[in-house]
């Protein structure tokens, strides 16, 4: 059980000791001092904040404590009730709010919950705001207001059809070409808040849906991260349901999967591959991933005529290195959509939409583009952290052994070999060091993690 305080939010497991993990304590604390911070960098006379929650079982309970809190600071309230990551981040700027919070633990098991902090154009807070939000809870300088000045509550459960709109009139999407295609496609909405807005999407878009945990009970019926391991029953149903593919999204809804015809992996990192590639066929631009995402973005934008950066990770570090870069199109290799013509945050939603037009227009089946794609191989491991273990000293004996080779020190230590390259960090949300790999075979790529893996055990005396 675990609490993490870090400049994204604060993450945390349900029940046990205030402090220790997310108790009703810390979520009126962190909430309060999100609260204080926002009158302060917003410097308005009144506030309005918009809410949402994935399906989670503790969604509720916490919802109803943050936005108590709010009120309590004469913070007026847009509260979207169950809803996805994306659809609050575009509801904050269409309410002209001045800030949002999703309280969702993103693809942690249903133990976990998280306050996740929007500013007033609904993105994630920067470094320097989350410091200071972290501060004002440390010291608790709070200072509520009193009876006259409380804050209402609007309750408004029409946005994610509002975002399903958004999504339609993008001028790269086109409904009429997605219908002649007749998809049928099977969706896992991991019981949560997915399964409420993809289906509803694609029946828009003239898909036949099969449902395969659709029903927002917050009873996630496998572990919820969309990786190939905990993924057998849809990749079943696909070829049982002679599906043209499958989609996945975690239970907030800006993680982004797909499964081929075949009932194979698509693979998480070329999510982003193929909605680039879609993209920059229509609007010449550049891309910008993490260091932990795949070469194979900077291989296709190559192709198309744009430059590449990579950021470190973190959704704010991309959506800042996007607007320096005037990038189109970007995000993460864990299947997160950023694209600026709809919001600068990772929608599932969005690159829905844009992989069924690619499909739509370059016809063939979803493996055949798989296999049209540059093949890299991913490894994606983690070394569980101990008490007293000094992460920092051990990231920098690996960035000291392999001095000769091309490093990155922007992120933990990225290790950039000809043929293959090996990122380690440590997690902002989970207490784990990373270990991602990537090489031209899954062998290769799963050998070198082992090999790293060995090299830090042996560095760290464990």
């Amino acid at each position: 059980m675990t609490l993490i305080k870090s400049i994204s939010g604060i993450r945390g497991t349900i029940g046990g000791q205030p402090g220790d993990n997310l108790t009703p304590i810390d979520a009126v604390k962190f909430a309060a001092a999100y609260g204080i911070w926002l009158k302060e960098y917003s410097n308005k006379e009144k506030l309005t904040v918009v809410i949402g929650r994935d399906a989670r079982l503790s969604g509720e309970m916490i919802q109803n404590l943050v936005v108590s809190t709010l009120v309590g600071l004469g913070i007026d309230i847009v509260d979207l009730d169950l809803s996805t990551t994306p659809t609050v981040e575009i509801a904050v700027p269409l309410e002209k709010a001045d800030g949002g919070i999703i309280l969702t633990a993103s693809h942690n098991p249903k133990q976990w919950n998280a306050l996740k902090l929007l500013n007033e154009k609904g993105e994630f807070l920067d470094a320097a705001q989350g410091a200071k939000i972290l501060a004002i809870a440390e010291q608790e300088a709070f200072v509520f207001s009193e009876v006259d000045d409380l804050g209402s509550i609007t309750r408004n459960d029409s946005y994610i059809d509002i975002h399903i709109d958004e999504v339609l009139d993008l001028p790269l999407v086109d409904a009429e070409v997605i219908k002649a295609a007749k998809f049928k496609v099977v969706v896992d909405g991991v019981n949560s808040t997915g399964g409420i807005a993809i289906p509803k999407l694609l029946k828009e878009l003239g898909v036949e849906v099969v449902e395969l945990y659709c029903d927002p009970t917050g009873h996630f019926p496998h572990n919820p991260e969309p990786l190939k391991e905990h993924l057998g029953d849809i990749c079943e149903l696909v070829v049982k349901e002679k599906a043209d593919f499958g989609i996945v999204v975690d239970p907030d809804v800006d993680r982004l999967a797909f499964i081929t015809n075949e009932g194979e992996m698509f693979g998480e990192e070329y999510t982003l591959v193929a909605c680039a590639d879609y993209v920059l066929g229509k609007t010449k631009g550049n891309t910008v991933s993490n260091l932990s995402s795949s070469r194979a973005l900077r291989d296709i934008t190559l192709k198309h005529g744009g430059s590449y950066e990579a950021s470190a990770v973190g959704e704010v570090n991309v959506v800042a290195k996007m607007k320096a870069n005037n990038a189109i199109i970007g995000g993460e290799g864990n299947g997160g959509i950023i694209y600026p013509e709809s919001h600068y945050g990772r929608d599932s939603l969005v690159g829905t939409a844009l992989f069924l037009m690619l499909m739509a227009e370059r016809g063939g089946t979803v493996s055949e583009l798989r296999a049209n794609y540059p093949s890299y191989f991913m490894s994606k491991k983690k070394i569980e952290l101990t008490p007293g273990l000094d992460v920092d000293g051990i990231l920098t004996a690996m960035a000291g052994k392999y001095k000769d080779e091309e490093i990155s020190t922007i992120d933990g230590v990225k290790i950039d070999f000809p043929e293959n390259w090996v990122h380690l960090r440590k997690s902002n949300t989970e207490p784990i060091i990373r270990i991602y790999t990537e090489a031209k075979s899954q062998a290769d790529a799963d050998a070198l993690a082992d090999r790293i893996i060995a090299e830090i055990k042996t560095v760290a005396g464990i």
